[in-house]
């Protein structure tokens, strides 16, 4: 068996293990959601459900890269990522319980946070393994940025981090998109032959698999800040250390139309002194108030991201 199907199971296997532990224990310590009020109002029924499900991802995905023996370079700095920007989100997921509402650390503290852990990040990248370029789509064409590929690559860091927090708004949502962009960069980094990536790639896949059987709707279990920065960080570093920055938002389509329709919004909000250009934002929540359930809109922006996945392989493998 391919050692990238083995970590795929190996995670989903501990996550049908770790999340009936996890859950009831997340129950007992009170940590459970809190539910803005400004938001669309059937959500207000899902207070109370645990979060901070996003443990999972700190635990297994470094669980299986012990186990799996991925001493990869590359590989190892996405763990990094994952663990660096994980802890991010866990410290503003804990505040939100001590202060008992929906804010933890301020926007200006968790853009700071990302900030500089990112310019660790993209330095040690930039010292440790001697990726310094970045490829063009379709044209083939490289870009040598010298230093200036540090704070381009902290911005691909950082934006992707929030756009998948962004996208974590409606049950299974989240661990889906994300399932399929990991799927498609195991079949990627196969064709290519990068062993510890594509392991790692398979790792990321089977845990939110497994996460997706407790977060599917109605969800008995939400990622939090912990999770969304998790994925974030993961898929953000696969992006950065593959050379598949520039296309990343065509794969993450769907984090692109979450953050853009936000971005959006604010602007014309303002542009216009008060007027909304969608019914709300992030997207999904524009349809949620049209009158979509959670599973339509899950499974037709799941749809929408394989549909990107095929697109962005057909590019990759092609050039």
């Amino acid at each position: 068996m391919p050692n990238y199907v083995t970590a795929g199971i190996g995670a989903l296997v501990l996550g049908l293990v770790l999340g009936p532990l996890l859950i009831p224990r997340l129950r007992k310590l009170n940590f459970g959601q809190y539910i803005r009020s400004d938001g669309p109002q059937r959500h207000l029924s899902k207070s109370g459900t645990p979060t901070m499900g996003g443990l999972l991802f700190l635990i297994i995905l470094p669980a299986v890269q012990v186990i799996s023996r991925n001493t990869d370079l590359r590989s190892l700095m996405v763990l990094l990522a994952v663990i660096g920007f994980g802890l991010i989100g866990m410290t503003d997921d804990l505040l939100k319980f001590r202060h008992r509402q929906s804010e933890g650390l301020s926007p200006g503290q968790k853009m700071a946070a990302q900030i500089v852990f990112s310019l660790i990040f993209v330095t040690l990248v930039y010292g440790l393994t001697g990726v310094r370029e970045v490829t063009l789509p379709v044209s083939g064409r490289v870009l040598r940025l010298g230093l200036w590929y540090i704070p381009v690559m902290m911005f691909v860091m950082v934006g992707t981090v929030n756009a998948v927090n962004l996208t974590d708004g409606v049950d299974g949502l989240a661990a889906g998109v994300t399932f399929i962009v990991a799927l498609a960069y195991v079949l990627l980094f196969r064709a290519w032959n990068l062993d510890g990536l594509t392991r790692f790639a398979g790792a990321l896949a089977g845990v939110c698999l497994g996460f997706l059987l407790y977060n599917l709707h109605p969800a008995r279990l939400f990622m939090g800040d912990t999770g969304a920065f998790c994925l974030g960080g993961a898929v953000g570093a696969l992006a950065v250390l593959s050379d598949t920055a520039a296309l990343l938002p065509l794969l993450g389509a769907v984090y692109v139309l979450e953050a853009g329709s936000d971005i959006l919004q604010v602007a014309y909000f303002k542009w216009t002194r008060g007027r909304r250009l969608f019914r709300m934002a992030p997207l999904h929540h524009h349809f949620e108030l049209k009158g979509w359930s959670e599973e339509r809109i899950a499974v037709v922006f799941w749809l929408v991201s394989a549909l990107a996945a095929v697109l962005f392989l057909w590019i990759e493998i092609k050039l």
